[in-house]
């Protein structure tokens, strides 16, 4: 599985402007509510991890995807789906929204 640390999303996402990456939200919808997550020149989607099957269809199969969580758990079992299912690129963002509070952007609220 590929993976991709916090300190490197800004940059990652500046390197695949066509098309953009997109940042796929696995997160319920009240985590969402509290700690968005928005990176400039990147696209974000809000699909909760189990309706990712069912929305599969949604997802381009062209464009770079980083999936992420609260921790990055949920978000790797993503990732290890859509591999499954053939897409790709797709990387698991690294400790997820709480290390991109810690490590990134201490105005994302912890939870």
């Amino acid at each position: 599985m590929q993976t991709l640390p916090v300190q490197d999303l800004a940059e990652f996402v500046g390197a695949h402007a066509q098309p953009p990456v997109l940042l796929l939200d696995v997160r319920e919808d009240w985590e969402v509510a509290l700690a968005p997550l928005q990176v400039a020149g990147a696209q974000t989607r809000h699909i909760p991890m189990g309706q990712v099957p069912g929305r599969l269809a949604e997802l381009d199969p062209a464009q770079p995807i980083v999936a992420f969580c609260h921790h990055g758990v949920r978000s790797a079992q993503v990732v290890a789906f859509l591999v499954h299912q053939g897409r790709g690129p797709v990387y698991n963002l690294t400790g997820g929204i709480d290390a991109w509070s810690i490590q990134v952007d201490p105005r994302v609220p912890r939870y």
